[in-house]
Parts: C-alpha cells; structure tokens; sequence
C-alpha cells in the first residue's frame, strides 16, 4: 500500500530511504528463509524419533531409512549454516549502511533548514534524534522485524502443514495464541504513553546534563554545585521512574501473554491424551505434536516480546519523519552577480518566533558596493539581527531585503551564502586542524592558499607555536585557541573565500589592544573593495565609514557619516559622548 507521497506505508511508517526497503524486503527474505530451513532438522528430527520408535510397535528398525536421514541431517545442517550467514548479511550489514545513509541525509537536511527552526528545537532534542532515535530503529531493523515477519509467515507455514496432518491437534496447540495476542493488544494504549513519557524525561535529562557540563565554570566559580545540580538529579530521578514503570508493564504484558499462549501445551495434551484414548490418533502422531508444539511456541513468544517494542520504535520513527519533513529554507534563483550589487533593505520588520515582539520595526538603508556600512546602537536594538537577514539565515516577517533589484527571499540559500562573508564575535570552530578549519572557507583550497590567508589575518605566527602545527587539532571549539586566536583563524576564512559582501559583527569587541590592531589589519585586507556591514559598540572604529545606521528598539533613529551624525547632536553623538567620558574611568580604592 502506497502513502500520499507514493511510498509504501511500510517504508513510511519505518522512516526507511529507498534502498533502505529495498533492503528490509530483502532482510525479511533471508529471515524468513532460514527460518523454513530451520525447519528442515527438527523435520528429520521427527522423523528419526518415529523410525526409533517403531520397535513399541513391534516392527523393525529400518536403518537403512535412519542413515539416509542421518545424510539428509548434515545437507540440512550445511543449509542452516548458509541461510544463517545470509541473514546476517541482509539484516545486521544493511541495517548499518541505513542507519549510515539516515544519519547522513538528515545531516544534510538539518544544514538545508531556514535558521528558524533552531530557535524552536533543543540541542539535545536534535541529538536525540539523529543518535538515540536512529540507533534504536537500527536495533529493530538489525534484530527485531525482519525476524518478527519470518516468524510470522513460518509459524503460518507450520500453523497450515499441522491442519493439514491433523486439525484438532493443530487448534488445540494454536487456541491460546488469540488470546496472548489480545493481552499484548489490550496493553498497547497504556505502552504507548509510557514510551512517551519515557521519551520526554530523556531529552529532559539530557537537555540538564548539557547545561550542567556547560556551566561548569559558573557553578563552581559561584560555589552553586549542589543547588545547580539538583534540576539535574530531579530529571535523572525522573527519567529512572519512568523507565521502571515501562519495564514493568513490559514485562507483565508480555509474562501474561506468554503464560496464556504456553496453555497451549496443556491443551494439546489434554485433547491428545483424549484422541488416544478414543482410538482416534496413534501414539507417535501425539508425540510429533508434542515436540512441534515446543518447538513452534518459541518464534511466538519471540513475537510477542516485540510487539511492545515496535510501539516504541512507531513513536522514534514518527520524530524522524516530522524532522526529515520539516520544510528546507525556501527560494531556488541563482545569486550569481549579485554580490556586487547594491543592497537595500526596505521596511523590513522581523520576530524570532510568532507571537514574540518585533525585533526589527520597519529598517529600511542602502549599502553600495566597495562602502562600509555600519550599525550601532544599544544593545538589544537589532543590529545583529540585520546581520543575520542580510546573510539570508532568516527571512523578513514583511518588507524586502534585495541585491540588484532581486529579492533574497527567492534566492536559493547556498547560492546566495557563495557571496557574503561572515566574521561574527563568537566564532565556531571544529576539532579539526588548523589547516582543515581555515580551508572550510573554501573547500577546493590549495594548502598554499590556505597560507596565504592565514598569512593575511596573521595568524601563521601562533600556528608555528602549536604542537603540530598547521596539522594541529583545535579541541572542541578551538580550546587550544585563545580568542584572539579564534577570531585571526575566522577572518582567514573570510580571506580564503573572498566573497564579495563581508558582515562584521562585533569582530573586535573582546580583544586586547595588541590583538585588536592585529585583527583590524587583518579586517581592512579583507573589506578592500568589498560590500561591507560592520557592527561595533567602539564608535570610534566605525568612525570613518561611508555610512552610519544608528538603531534604537528596532528602529533606525538616523543615518548618515560621522560628521553629519555628530552634527545633528542626535542618539549618536549621545553615545559617542558617553564613551568618550567612559575613557576616563579607572577603578577607585575603596
């Protein structure tokens, strides 16, 4: 059956790739196969037993039939053995290159989202999801559904041959199994809110531990240890009760079914010992019966031990599919040349969320290229947030923001990102090395021009003083760094890929002096006849650009130079005051 997107519900509902069902189709063949071959021994065993016993009636033991037998066990063996490994091969090796291929397409797909969606998920939400979630359906997949569908269909197999050989011994050892199955059924609402809550203590233990480790240097620095970690322990306490409650109605659930469907046994002796009586079967069709019945409970009991478990994958499948649903940043046009074009920002207005206050109300400048832009302003006033419109990580809530007369809202993102530049205050680096870090402004990078740039943001002087060099592993972060470090290595990117729009936010804020002209060097090789917006609370290094944005509460107050904003004695030239007198300020002995 075939979903509205023209997928099969199964591949849907499992939050399969393509090839990913291929491969389930071909796990639940190789399942099910071994699973009928298997057959094959415990047949002949059978059968051996009734040769054996051929003496209680006092005929002749045929050894002759037992040594053919004997044969057709060691064929049947070397069949098991090859089905066996095959299984393995079509479950466990096809469930890891799935889990490899989901990780990877929902990776990709996280990277194609418009940045509104971060603001609406957890860090450790999204882990989950690509870890936790995917593992556990790597799990079912590897050892759990294939080979609950291969016992279905041979349990029917056997089901049907021992109909056939005789019916009321068949529904005397099959009779228990609607019931078990009603008990697993009748407990699967309750389960299913279980493994919810279960879910939702787990991001929240996880979201408390991120916190927790995160602000360890606060926690200890205010001597909060105990206090800070008593949210963590309440999450953890949580997450072990629910966890207890989930396997004990697991294991009630499944302890009664399997105690109703072993009934059967009980039942099959009963009726068996009662058709012996009458006459109406012999003594060795019993005994086959007996044996079949112990041997045929085992895949379901397997079944049913499961089913609780495929609730709980319903529920991980359903937050892969809502994520892999989530839709990708919107626009297709191509940005190529539009980087040199002027950029103007007309009555753009713009919240983080619906229902949050605007934190832009109606910006609207002008930036031509090869000119510096700068915005200033309280904080809290939106200047970043431009930034981060301009770079396309966002959409206007209304108004336009357009390069050449287009609109960024129907550029394909990728293709506009090819032209800016971005050096932010907090810089995100990888551990990686040095050299590897620097080349993610431009991937196809020769090692020389990786140099180069980092030759150009003077950075080649703290490199040759780490351990191995350029082939230096950061740590998580850049820890090996310092952030003056931090930010050279980011600029390098910047140079490296040599876009022609450049957003500067706050590059220099948190540096020393020494740092601080190291970096502004640096700044000017990289805006050299570049569309530049640069965002600073320093007014006196925004002082000589061709235009100042001054913002106050997601409005522009008033733009112009600095001689001009000085002159009209407006927010600007109050805040150029302020930091002038601030300059003054030492710390006083008490």
């Amino acid at each position: 059956m075939m979903d509205t997107n023209g997928k099969p519900r199964v591949q849907r509902a499992l939050a399969l790739t393509d090839e990913g069902y291929r491969s389930l189709k071909g796990a639940v063949a190789a399942c099910t196969l071994t699973n009928l071959v298997l057959m094959v021994p415990f047949t002949i065993t059978v059968m051996v037993f009734g040769t054996v016993l051929m003496r209680l009636t006092g005929q002749d033991v045929d050894w002759q039939a037992l040594w053919g037998l004997f044969a057709a066990g060691v064929v049947g063996l070397v069949a098991v053995f090859l089905c066996a490994r095959n299984d393995y091969r079509r479950t466990y090796v096809t469930a890891y290159r799935e889990t490899e291929a989901t990780r990877m397409g929902l990776a990709e797909h996280l990277r194609r989202l418009p940045m509104s969606f971060f603001n609406q998920r957890d860090l450790s939400e999204l882990t989950e999801n690509l870890m936790g979630d995917v593992s556990s359906r790597e799990s079912l997949m590897s050892s759990t559904v294939p080979q609950l569908v291969a016992s279905c269909v041979s349990t029917a197999v056997v089901c049907v041959m021992l109909a056939f050989f005789e019916w009321r011994l068949a529904l005397g050892v099959f009779a228990t199994l609607p019931a078990a199955l009603l008990i697993v059924l009748a407990a699967r609402g309750r389960e299913r809110r279980l493994f919810e809550r279960q879910t939702e203590a787990r991001l929240a233990a996880s979201a408390q531990l991120m916190d927790y480790v995160e602000g360890m240097r606060d926690i200890r620095a205010c001597r909060q240890v105990g206090a800070q970690s008593a949210p963590m322990r309440a999450a953890l306490r949580a997450l072990r009760d629910i966890a207890m409650k989930v396997e004990l109605a697991v294991d009630v659930c499944v302890s009664a079914a399997t105690t109703v469907l072993q009934a059967g046994v009980g039942i099959t002796v009963f009726s068996g010992c009662a058709l012996l009586a009458g006459g109406e079967v012999d003594f060795l069709t019993l005994l086959m019966f007996l044996l079949i019945a112990s041997r045929v409970y085992g895949p379901i009991t397997s079944i049913l031990s499961q089913l609780p478990n495929l609730l709980q994958l319903s529920g991980r499948t359903a937050r892969l599919r809502a994520l892999a649903d989530e839709p990708v940043a919107a626009g297709t046009g191509d940005a190529s040349g539009l980087g040199v074009k002027p950029i103007d920002l007309r009555d753009v207005r713009f919240s983080y969320a619906d229902g949050d206050d605007e934190v832009l109300r109606g910006i609207s400048f002008r930036m031509e290229p090869g000119t510096v832009t700068a915005l200033v302003g309280h904080s809290g006033s939106g200047k970043s947030t431009v930034a981060k419109l301009v770079a396309r990580f966002y959409a206007p809530s209304s108004g336009a923001i357009r390069a050449g007369g287009v609109d960024l809202a129907g550029l394909d993102e990728e293709s506009w990102l090819r032209n800016v530049s971005v050096v932010f205050q907090d810089v995100t680096l990888f551990d990686d090395t040095v050299m590897e870090n620097i080349r993610m402004g431009r991937l196809g990078a020769t090692d020389e021009e990786v140099r180069a740039a980092a030759r150009a943001a003077h950075c080649e002087e703290f490199i040759e003083r780490l351990p191995e060099g350029w082939a230096t592993r950061l740590g998580e972060n850049g820890a090996r760094l310092s952030g003056g470090e931090r930010q050279r290595i980011s600029i390098a990117r910047a140079l490296l890929k040599d876009a022609p729009v450049v957003l500067l936010d706050e590059a220099t804020s948190s540096l020393d002096p020494e740092n601080e002209t190291l970096v502004q060097d640096a700044v000017g090789r990289l805006c050299a006849g570049k569309t530049v917006l640069v965002i600073a609370h320093r007014l006196r290094t925004v002082a000589g650009a061709d235009r100042i944005v001054v913002l106050d509460r997601g409005c522009v107050a008033e733009q112009g130079t600095h001689a001009e904003l000085m002159a009209a004695g407006g927010l600007y030239a109050h805040l150029v005051r302020i930091q002038q007198e601030s300059l003054g300020w030492t710390v006083a002995r008490p």
